[in-house]
């Protein structure tokens, strides 16, 4: 699983994005590769920030980060909505593997909870993700 790996953060949520940075960071240094990290200011953006760096073909992944807490309208909705399809339509158009490691919760204590407090570490699982989709476009395109 070699070369260099991009993470997309979404920082709405500061102390969840830190927290799935930190698990995704981790995933990937175990793994032995570099990752560098792209802060934009919240999960709808996150499909644009994976386009900019899939499409710079500096990175063989993107594990994209974020948090999308249901409120009392309907953003909820079309945010997570979007977001998924943004980041699934970015890795169909480009081949390069983004892992969606959105937190779609409606409390705080529930993405607390997956994001590496006890239930889940999403951050660690977008890596992981990403380092296998990777893995598995190096071994089908021959090595």
């Amino acid at each position: 699983m070699s070369g260099r790996y991009a993470i997309a953060v979404g920082r709405f949520y500061e102390e969840l994005a830190e927290r799935l940075e930190r698990g995704a960071r981790a995933a990937f240094a175990e793994a032995g590769v570099e990752a560098e990290a792209f802060y934009v200011p919240g999960a709808f953006e996150l499909p644009l920030a994976a386009s900019y760096a899939a499409g710079s073909g500096r990175f063989a992944g993107v594990a994209c980060l974020g948090a999308v807490i249901r409120g009392e309208t309907d953003h909820y909705d079309f945010v997570c909505a979007e977001t998924a399809r943004g980041v699934m339509s970015v890795q169909l158009h480009t081949g390069v593997p983004c892992a969606f490691g959105v937190l779609t919760c409606a409390t705080m204590e529930q993405a607390l909870a997956r994001s590496g407090g006890g239930l889940r570490d999403q951050g660690r699982q977008a890596a992981e993700t990403v380092l296998r989709m990777a893995a598995l476009r190096a071994e089908l395109a021959g090595g």
